[in-house]
Formats: structure tokens, sequence, C-alpha cells
């Protein structure tokens, strides 16, 4: 038994994000004021301490340890043993230890602190208007990690040598910036330089630096590149039309909105309508996108967000960013750095050769990005009478935050699908779920998919012992799982590894019932699923209800061409070829439609698709909506952003129970008829989508709620991509909630793929811990 008077020696394990959070200057100074001696240090499983001094005053130390933590740190376990005392006097800060397996965690990059905004902007300041200021509390973090333990010279900051007065905070245990690895300052840091495309400087006349001649150049209507934490923006004045279109036109992207960014949290009152969880979103360190509603006459040019109530507004997160939006003084555009379905630019040389033909103006730095990422967006949701955030793209500012897995896992890696595309590797109980890739679809992105695997096998030492993948064989990312070798390969449904998801991050394993609605996914009958009532949980699944059947004429194309589906759904419906909707008029030649309803009576260029999605898309076609889209889910999200708030009326849609043996299925054939009468009777749009989405709620629900019954569970699960539809969301699981049964979304991951791949680890590491022996 240890007195606690006694003098006591103890080291203690600190796991959790704890490197490059200012931990260890943490430590530092609480030993010191509590008059401990010892060390501490960052090893390749996060922080090591051992602590000499009064045993009470040890107790102490180590109950502080968590709770007093840096604001960027996550503390998840102090693991402690006794060790002998050695006398030693002091305490000190060691070198990073190595050679070890790797476990300790990186942090997210984190928005520049107020500490760092004071100095930004006070002139008697040596940081004055120093666009890459940080401290140990803020700044880049994931973006700039090559490997851990998390040291300057594991950084693309290796290649400055800090100044001595830089050199002289980063070693004093009472500055700020003790140990920040970031550190430096305009003698010794990045530098920015504002150039044209040919690389000529650009400054201009009077400005004090290239970000003021940048934010002159924004406001005279150039478009400009801006190179960020994780890569490149294209920026413009948000209230210019002509340089908003010009920026659509040179982007190639016709349709889909655009992200703002503003100088504060009243400039984003001016333009949506921000509540408590949107305002907290919008200024929390991880500062994603937040999609809120636009408020009447909101000073944006119409083309920043086509046809759509909401606006996608985000606070700036690096002192470059305050910078220039503070110069700028108006909201401005701020989207991806790319062509249409391009991973975003994140190189120097590369970033002006791909926007060469976009941007006016460079603006870059030469700090080197090690990973590229994207903004995060979200959106707020009321489900179970709590508003909540619901992820549509996790990346910068929560990557690669970890995720608890409900089983041991082996070393693995879980290669995502398609669309929306991420990755996950893990092991143990940790899941590291990849930043936001994009779609699969073009050399570039895969060489992006490729080099993010590799880049988190590094960082995390997970040596892949199984690899899942998608069902679907087609699919990149499946390709890429078979070749690798030496490895178990484990094949995941789509719809399964959405349910499975959705039940992991909430620490459930099932039973539970699943309505995962989305575009597609390949189905083990060979068709295409995306209207699913699972049954099941991270062991296996039934599929115990689907949507109504109907085939997809010409295949893939319908996704960009709504109006096949329409016919489809119409032929489905009538059994006979239908009369072109005078809502479709002009948008399809009648000849075409023939065609095409021809061919929705089946065969190899119409395979039969049970998709949610698709659904959507009929709709929205035979309300005149996107006969013809430009991106996916476009005319699912302008039917939802039309719906009548007011607007009561709700379409037929019958939950069967006779069409399949043991199967519940939606049948929406007299739905459609109904979308397609008030659309010929001149009835709006808005009426018409509000009408639809109650149905499709109210059959949801009380087929969930069959299956539920049927199986003696209570617990459901609503995910895909279509439940990114927040009204949708929120009226399905309203009903449900009425009926007694308790309602999981995703939160931490998108309800879209790009939580796949965390879904198919859960599955696979399932699979593997209750593996019988022999």
């Amino acid at each position: 038994m240890t007195l606690a008077g006694a003098r006591r020696r103890v080291r203690a394990r600190i796991g959790g994000t704890v490197q490059g959070v200012g931990f260890r200057p943490y430590v530092f100074k609480l030993a010191a004021r509590l008059e401990l001696s010892g060390f501490v240090l960052n090893d390749e499983r996060g922080v090591l301490v051992e602590v000499e001094g009064e045993g009470a005053i040890i107790d102490r130390f180590l109950e502080c340890l968590p709770a007093e933590a840096p604001p960027l740190a996550t503390v998840e376990g102090v693991w402690r043993e006794e060790v002998a005392p050695t006398g030693e006097l002091g305490f000190r800060i060691v070198a990073s230890a190595g050679g070890g397996e790797t476990s300790a965690l990186v942090a997210p990059d984190s928005a520049t602190c107020a500490d760092c905004l004071t100095e930004l902007f006070d002139p008697a300041n040596r940081r004055f208007r120093y666009p890459f200021i940080n401290c140990t509390n803020c700044g880049p973090r994931f973006t700039i990690v090559l490997g851990v333990p998390y040291d300057r010279h594991r950084t693309t900051m290796a290649g400055f040598q800090m100044c001595p007065r830089c050199r002289a905070e980063y070693d004093d245990p009472a500055d700020r910036r003790f140990h920040a690895q970031p550190n430096a300052c305009a003698e010794c840091g990045p530098a920015v330089r504002l150039t044209d495309a040919s690389g000529a400087s650009a400054d201009a006349a009077g400005a004090r630096d290239a970000i003021e001649a940048a934010a002159r150049g924004l406001r005279d209507g150039a478009i400009v590149a801006i190179k960020g934490l994780g890569g490149f923006h294209l920026a413009c004045r948000a209230g210019d039309e002509r340089a908003v279109a010009t920026l659509r036109a040179r982007k190639y992207r016709e349709a889909k909105p655009f992200a703002l960014m503003v100088d504060s949290i009243d400039a984003a009152r001016e333009l949506v309508e921000v509540g408590q969880l949107e305002e907290a979103l919008l200024t929390g360190r991880e500062r994603p996108i937040v999609l809120c509603l636009r408020r009447a006459g909101a000073p944006v040019a119409p083309e920043v967000a086509p046809r759509s109530r909401e606006l996608g507004v985000m606070l700036p997160y690096s002192p470059l960013h305050h910078l220039l939006l503070g110069d700028a003084a108006v909201p401005l555009v701020m989207t991806s750095g790319n062509l249409s379905d391009e991973p975003i630019a994140y190189q120097d040389a590369d970033g002006v050769y791909r926007l060469a033909g976009v941007a006016d103006l460079f603006l870059q730095h030469d700090r080197p990005i090690q990973t590229r990422t994207d903004d995060s967006v979200l959106r707020v949701v009321t489900v179970g009478g709590k508003q909540r955030a619901l992820p549509l793209r996790r990346s910068r500012g929560y990557v690669p935050e970890g995720l608890e897995l409900p089983v041991e896992a082996p070393p693995l890696l879980a290669c995502g699908a398609e669309l929306k595309s991420t990755f996950c590797l893990a092991k143990g109980r940790r899941a590291w779920i990849g930043h936001h890739i994009g779609d699969l679809k073009n050399y570039e992105t895969l060489c992006a998919y490729r080099e993010g695997i590799g880049h988190f096998e590094r960082l995390f030492a997970v040596e892949p012992e199984v690899v899942a993948h998608d069902l679907h064989p087609d699919y990149l990312s499946t390709a890429y799982a078979l070749e690798r070798a030496g490895v178990e390969l484990v094949a995941v449904q789509h719809h399964h590894a959405h349910l499975a998801a959705c039940l992991a991050e909430h620490g459930e394993a099932g039973p539970a019932v699943g309505a995962i609605f989305d575009g597609s996914g390949f189905g083990p009958d060979g068709t295409v699923w995306g209207g699913e009532l699972l049954y099941g949980g991270l062991g296996g699944f039934e599929r115990a209800g689907h949507l109504w059947p109907v085939t997809m004429p010409g295949g893939d194309r319908t996704v960009l061409e709504p109006w096949r589906m329409a016919c489809a759904w119409l032929v489905e419906a009538k059994g006979t070829e239908p009369e072109l909707p005078p809502t479709l008029t002009g948008a399809v030649e009648p000849r075409r439609w023939s065609q095409v309803a021809r061919l929705a009576g089946g065969g190899i260029a119409a395979p039969v698709t049970t998709s949610a999605g698709r659904l959507f898309d009929a709709v929205a076609a035979l309300c005149g909506i996107c006969p013809r889209v430009e991106y996916e889910g476009q005319a699912a999200i302008e039917l939802e952003a039309l719906a009548a708030p007011e607007e009561r009326g709700c379409y037929p849609l019958d939950v069967c129970t006779e069409a399949r043996p043991g199967a519940v299925v939606l049948d929406a054939r007299d739905t459609v008829l109904a979308a397609a009468r008030d659309a010929s009777a001149g009835i709006s749009a808005a009426t018409i989508s509000a009408r639809f989405h109650r149905a499709v709620a109210a059959a949801t629900a009380q087929a969930c709620e069959l299956v539920a019954r049927r199986h003696g569970v209570a617990l459901v699960v609503l995910s895909g991509g279509v439940f990114q539809n927040r009204r949708l969301l929120e009226d399905t699981a309203a009903r449900l909630s009425r009926a007694g049964l308790r309602v999981l979304i995703p939160e931490r991951l998108p309800p879209n793929d790009g939580g796949i791949a965390y879904g198919q680890a859960a599955i696979a590491a399932w699979g593997r811990a209750h593996v019988r022996p022999g």
C-alpha cells in the first residue's frame, strides 16, 4: 500500500488526440504548477509522462490531466503504473521517441483562435497581417503532417528554419507557442504572392500586400484562385452576377450551388437564417460549410445557388481567409479549385496548370500541402425533438479524427464505394475514415484515392490483412481491392454497409430495421437496389422489403436524364405506352419518348431497379424540374427545395405484403400517376413536391413499423443518400417516433456513400471477431 504523503513516481500513458494540440506544453505547465519532477514526450502511441513527488499531489495531477486539457485535445484514456522514484529534480520536455508501432492520433486542422486573430489585426504586433499565424491552439495539422510523432521535421514546415524570436517562443514554457510545430513569422516562415496565370507578379499599386491586392481584384470582378489549408479555392464577389456567371462557364459547373465565405457570424445572418446549432457549427473550430435557409433579399447573385432555398455558408478558418475577407468587405463565392468532376488542386504547379483557364489571378503561398482536403458540409435536421448536425461531406476539420468500432478489428482496409468516395483504415477498436475524395470515375480521382490510402497506412501504421469492398464488380474501388495481394477479401453489399455504418457509429450492433434509400447499389440478385428495407445488423441482413421495381431504360443514362425514369414509372403504372406529359413537351421529342417507353419494357438496356433516388428523379421530371441534370442528385435536391411548407395533402403510396411473399413492397405506381395528373392539370410543382414527400415519408414509416413488429425490434435506421433530404428525413423520423420506435440517423458520418467505407470496416471486423474456430 502506498501512503498518500510518501514520495512516488508514476508513469502515465495518455491516449487520444494529444499530439499537435499543445499537450506536452500543457503537461509541463501543470507539473510545474504542482511542483512535480519528471518528463513528458511524444511517441508513436501518444504522450508518455513520468511524474515524481508527493503521492497526493501526483493523484491531483492525474485527475487534472484530462479535465484541464487544451481545447484541441481529446483524452481517451490515461493508463498509469508505479515505477521506482529516481530523485530527479525539475520537469522537462524531452525529444520524441520513435521505433515502435504507431497508434498516436493526428489532430484535424483547426480554425484560427481568438488570441491569434487579435495579434493578426494588431498593428503593433510583429505578426500583424501575417497570414500564417498560429499557436498550439489552432492552425494546420492534418494537411501538413508527414508522420508521427508530431514534430516539425515530420511536417511540411520542415523546410522553414525558425528565426531567433520564433525559436525563443517555441522554447519558452510560458509562451502560447511553446512547441507549436508550425510556428513562424514574416521573417522566417511561408509567404504569399499574387500572380497572373503566366506567373507574372500581379501586385496592385498602393496595396499593402498580395492579399489586399487580391481583395481589390475580387471587388473589381476578377476570379481568384486561392491556395488555402487543403488546396485551392476559386473565389469571386458573391454579389457580382457577371463574375459568378463567368466562374460557372469557366469551371463547367452550370447549376451546382457554390459555397460562400463571409467574415463574421453577423455577416452570415444578413444572408441566411442562423439558428443556435447553425451558429455553433459555423463558429466551431472545424468551420464547415453549413446549409442554411436563404434570407429574402440576400445580396447574393441568383446564380450562386439557382433554384435553392438554401445557401452554403462558412466563416474564415485560416489567417489568410480572415485578411482577405476583411479587405474585400463583401461575401465571396469560395468553391473548390477544380474543374467539374476533378479532385481539387493542391500543388502549386498543378494548380496553376489546371486552373489557368478559370482564374484571372492566383494567390499562392510556399507552405506545401501534404494532403488535399475539401471543405466539410453539414446541415441541421430535427429528429426526436432534437436538432442534430447531419454531415453531407466529412473532410477538413474532422479528418482524420477516428471513430470507435463496436468490435476489435484486425488491420484492415475498407475501400468504400464509387460516388463521394472515402476509404477507411482500422485496427483494434479504432477506425480512421479518410477525407472526401470525390467520385471515382476518372484517373485523377483514382490517383488521389490511392495516394490517400497510402498516406493513412503510413501515418497510422496499418498493414491490411483484410480488405473489404463493395459487391459491385465494376467499381474502381472494387478493382483496387482486388489488386491488393496477400489479403483476405470481404465483399460487402452496399446497403448493408449503410445500415452497419449508422449502427456502428452509435455503438450498436443490431438487429435493427433499416430504411436505406439511395440512388443505386448492386444487389445480390443482380438487380439495382436503392429503396431497401433491411433487417439485420453487423453480422448479416435480410431484405425485408423494397420499393416497387421498375426498369431503367438506357441504364446509367437515366441518372443524367430523369425524364427516362418518368417514362419508365408511367409505363409500369399504366401498362401501356404513356403520352408525353405536357410538362416535358419541349424538353423531350415525342419520337424519343416513344422509343424509351418501348425500351422500358425490359431487356439488357433496361436493368431493373428499386431505387428511391430514381423515383424522386421521375417525379421531379413530371413536375418539369430537371428533365436533364448536371450533377448527381440535382433533380431530387431541387424537388425538395420547391416543396410547399404549408401543403398537407398526401398522395397514395401503398404498402403491400402480397406482392412478394415475406416482403414488404412500397408500391409507388399510384403515387406517380397522381403526380402526373396534378402536373397535367396545372397544379404547382411546389404542391406536387410536398404531397409526394409526405407520401414517401408515411409509407416508409408504415413499412418500417410493420417489419419492426414482425421481428420484435424497436430500433430503426434511416440512411442512404436520399435521406440527406431534410423534409423526408424529419417527417419519416417523426412518424416512427410517434409509433414508439427509436430512430438512429448518421451524425458523425454522411448518410450518403461517404459513410460506406466505415460500414464495410464494421462488417468485416464483426465477421473476423465472430468467426467460428475450424
